[in-house]
């Protein structure tokens, strides 16, 4: 329960930052409203795979640490519960979010990203007329465009203002087009051409103030709309793991390493908070809080790190990320001895120097 609630809190901090952003890039016309909503939904695999190693360790201090300021710990281990029972039962659990962390990682993320690339770039296949929003100049480059209104039945958009750029003898020549009427059109004969048809209205080009000046009114007048082909999805972080597997690229070793670490650093870090979740009542429960958490980010910054120095080559890629694995599976065994009640009971029965005298 205590890691549900950290991951929801978690993810809606991350979530309100990105629906924020992108929130400012709908009001900017750079892409639907409706859109905001669907690339939030495909990114939140991605945040949770994240979030749930960092939500249980910190969740398993929380709720262990309140075991120990309770006494209730003491009971336990009175009651015939050693330290290495309590990991045991820890690792069980553990064992649950692993096999959670890995359907996330090795499936479902990557399957969402893929999803999001591909609304990203049925996204970019609009055109900036597909954002217009009436009675504001929106601006898109070097395009700037205005919208008095629309005709919702015949799709026409009323009193529009175009001020754009167009290219001759390797100058730029500023253009103002503005019209009592335009609408969008597509005509598949030519392969799915987009057109921008204007209706009654004026056209200038050229640099004011110069001769050089063109005046053109029209009944109608229409200008092709770019359009972007649609790219191969190649991108690590959404590329199937049968994908990454036996492949030479670094990008995809390098990948495929991180998802393995965010699902080996579970367990890993149930031991390291078993044995840092031991405090005096006296002490209070976030007494070890702050240690434990700077030693996660460690083990975070080391492994994003070290996907990195993957990425570039300064790694081996048969080193992988478990030169990071093995340190804090090292770090872990220690603690884990240090605050071992049992290894603490036969420390303490050991004889004194002034004894063996």
């Amino acid at each position: 329960m205590s890691t549900a609630g950290v991951t929801l809190i978690l993810l809606l901090i991350i979530l309100s930052g990105r629906f924020v952003n992108y929130l400012g890039r709908a009001a900017e016309g750079k892409m639907s409203f409706e859109f905001l909503f669907i690339i939030l939904g495909f990114h939140i695999p991605s945040f949770i795979q994240m979030i749930l190693p960092l939500a249980f360790f910190i969740s398993l201090l929380l709720a262990y640490g309140r075991l120990y300021i309770e006494n209730e710990m003491s009971i336990l281990f009175s009651s015939g519960i050693s330290k290495a029972k309590l990991a045991l039962y820890t690792l069980g659990i553990a064992g649950v979010l692993t096999l959670a962390s890995a359907f996330i990682n090795f499936w479902l993320s990557p399957f969402s990203e893929y999803q999001a690339e591909l609304a990203r770039q049925e996204q970019d296949q609009l055109t900036a007329f597909d954002f217009i929003q009436p009675g504001r100049f929106q601006g898109r480059g070097q395009r700037t465009t205005y919208v008095a209104s629309f005709t919702a039945e015949e799709g026409w958009m009323n009193d529009i203002f175009l001020s754009d750029f167009v290219r001759k003898n390797d100058r730029d020549i500023p253009t103002q087009t503005v019209a009592k009427n335009a609408e969008q059109i597509r005509i598949e004969a030519e392969g799915g051409l987009n057109y921008l048809v204007f209706k009654n209205g004026v056209r200038y080009e050229g640099v004011p103030g110069s001769a050089e000046y063109r005046i053109m009114e029209f009944d109608t007048y229409a200008i092709r709309l770019e359009d972007k082909a649609f790219e191969k999805i190649d991108r690590a972080f959404a590329v199937p793991t049968s994908a990454l597997l036996g492949s030479e690229n670094l990008k995809y070793v390098a990948e495929l390493h991180w998802r393995m670490a965010l699902v080996i650093m579970i367990p890993i870090l149930a031991i390291i908070g078993v044995s840092l979740s031991q405090v005096n009542p006296r002490q209070g429960r976030f007494f070890k809080m702050l240690p434990a958490i700077l030693l996660m980010i460690l083990y975070l910054g080391l492994l994003i790190w070290g996907k990195t120095a993957l990425e570039k080559g300064k790694i081996p890629a048969q080193f992988g990320l478990w030169w990071a694995h093995a340190m804090f599976a090292t770090i872990s065994g220690v603690l884990f001895l240090q605050f071992n009640q049992t290894f603490a009971r036969k420390k303490a029965k050991l004889p004194t120097a002034k004894e063996s005298q």
